[in-house]
């Protein structure tokens, strides 16, 4: 079947708030060497997304100015073969995707249009049983956690691990994460449904940020949080370090109240703590790949017996992006804000 010239995409037409989404009429983009290209059925919408519309996340060098960085939906074209699949180790499923098969990917930018080019090294099927809605939900935050709580973090069964933002798309899913491996997870979220969402999910105690100390009821709990989770940055660098363990590590995503904070060397030193951080969008395919491949065979079976699953609070139509970016800013959603072609 022949594909057509153009497609509808959402574009951002100036640095502003959800209303500088607009539909547009952008080419249909062609895969290149080691590329396929996937007609979408569904896009996640991600805190990243929001950023590059306030100008403040620009895309990796050579990438689309589209927003949108996981979708589902399925293969119409494939690109020529690059000399890097022949590193079979490194693919997270079977080399042999044909036109026709549904899979979900997690791609630099462009997800928020009806065609997208995803490197074949990024592509994941789509869990059986699993709508395109829900697999274009997984692969934005599942990759987040996976390389962040589990890589970085190096979170072992029996540690403690404290998600903040336990009702996000990213905290859901690490709540899920950490309970099945056999972590002790605890969260904190900005009220009491969140809390209960949190909880319902596997921690052990969802913590109101609002109204209680995360600190102080991780001290009296358990004596601290191995590793912390954190997309808030500056404002509770030295809470989390007060939080710790000795050997503790704090794993640092976002930093949505702030770039900045002043730290007290001693602590870290007295505690041996770890601190580190980290961004997905700018790794490379092979980078990404590795992360794929983990995921593939430890967690897509989770996925498939539904121990685990995205959390999805909401769908809008393509043509209402600037909707889901003002809900995704009131931040009063539960789990993954979609959008569907």
């Amino acid at each position: 079947m022949a594909l057509p010239e153009s497609m509808r995409a959402i574009e951002i037409t100036q640095p502003g708030g959800p209303e500088v989404l607009r539909p547009t009429t952008r080419p249909v983009p062609q895969p290149g060497p080691g590329e396929v290209l996937i007609k979408v059925a569904a896009a996640g919408v991600n805190r990243p997304d929001v950023q590059q519309r306030k100008g403040s996340y620009n895309p990796p060098p050579g990438t689309t100015d589209l927003p949108g960085l996981e979708i589902a939906g399925t293969i119409v074209a494939i690109g020529e073969t690059d000399p890097a699949m022949e590193l079979e180790d490194l693919y997270p499923g079977p080399l042999n995707w044909k036109i026709g098969d549904a899979v979900c990917a997690l791609v630099a930018g462009g997800g928020y249009a009806e065609y997208c080019v995803a490197p074949i090294l990024q592509c994941l099927p789509v869990p059986e049983g699993y709508s395109m809605v829900e697999a274009a939900g997984l692969p934005e935050t599942f990759f987040t956690v996976w390389t962040n709580v589990f890589d970085r973090g190096r979170l072992k069964p029996g540690e403690v691990l404290l998600v903040h933002g336990g009702s996000s798309g990213i905290g859901t899913t690490a709540i899920q994460l950490a309970k099945q491996f056999g972590a002790r997870v605890f969260a904190t979220a900005g009220s009491a449904e969140k809390c209960k969402v949190c909880e319902d999910l596997g921690a052990e105690r969802g913590i109101n940020y609002k109204t209680e100390d995360f600190a102080q009821i991780l001290k009296n709990t358990c004596g601290g949080a191995d590793v912390i989770l954190d997309m808030v940055g500056g404002p509770y660098l030295e809470k989390n370090l007060d939080a710790l363990r000795t050997e503790g590590r704090l794993v640092i995503i976002a930093v949505l109240e702030g770039a900045k904070a002043e730290l007290f060397i001693p602590t870290l030193m007295m505690k041996r703590l770890t601190v580190t951080a980290s961004t997905l969008r700018p790794r490379s395919v092979m980078q990404k790949a590795i992360i794929g491949r983990d995921l593939y065979h430890k967690v897509w079976p989770l996925l498939a017996s539904r121990e685990v699953q995205p959390l999805i609070h909401t769908v809008f139509p393509l043509d209402q992006a600037s909707a889901a970016h003002a809900l995704m800013e009131s931040s009063t959603h539960i789990g993954k804000i979609m959008l569907e072609t």
